[in-house]
């Protein structure tokens, strides 16, 4: 049984399509089209992967398809679906070229800037769609950096360490004071 840190959000089931057991699905990746002869998903039902085999896929626009999954032949089978994350195993993602990486690759990685040297681990990705953000602890400090290839010098996968140019003055935001000081 895969746990979800053996895996990947690969999206998650929307809404109901039709009355006879297919759903629409989300598909939070940058290339949705690799995913169009998927054969199988895990289901987080529950706080629990469950495996359900895919039957017919069909690629919509933006990220979405429909899915009929076997053995569900009917609205009400999959109406408690709704709403629930899909995951596949880590190994299943492409391989990707250079320094091109998946968001929970770069998880502990050591974050050097050009100018201001070793600056901190990454600690995660937060994934949000027009801005994904690197965070990291610089001087006690959580730091958010923009995932923009601008920022990004180059990634080495053996050291596990990503090389930054940041923009002059972006980790000074974190640490100028505020506050007002008028009495």
């Amino acid at each position: 049984m895969f746990k979800k840190d053996d895996c990947f959000r690969l999206g998650n089931i929307v809404k109901l399509h039709s009355f006879k057991g297919e759903v629409t699905i989300f598909l939070d990746v940058d290339e949705p089209e690799e995913f169009r002869k998927l054969e199988s998903v895990f289901v987080d039902f529950d706080d629990k992967l469950i495996p359900f085999f895919i039957e017919k896929i069909t690629l919509r626009n933006n990220g979405f398809a429909v899915v009929k999954f076997e053995d569900n032949d009917n609205e009400r089978q999959v109406k408690k679906l709704v709403k629930c994350g899909l995951y596949l195993p880590l190994e299943s993602l492409p391989e990707l070229d250079g320094d091109e990486f998946y968001y929970h690759e770069i998880e502990g990685y050591k974050a050097i800037d050009k100018n201001l040297g070793e600056i901190g681990i990454v600690s995660g990705i937060l994934d949000y769609a027009s801005n994904p953000l690197i965070q990291l602890e610089y001087q006690s400090r959580e730091i958010l950096i923009p995932k923009q290839d601008q920022f990004i010098e180059r990634l080495d996968k053996e050291s596990k360490t990503i090389y930054l140019n940041l923009p002059e003055g972006l980790l000074d935001i974190y640490f100028n004071d505020h506050t007002n000081d008028e009495n």
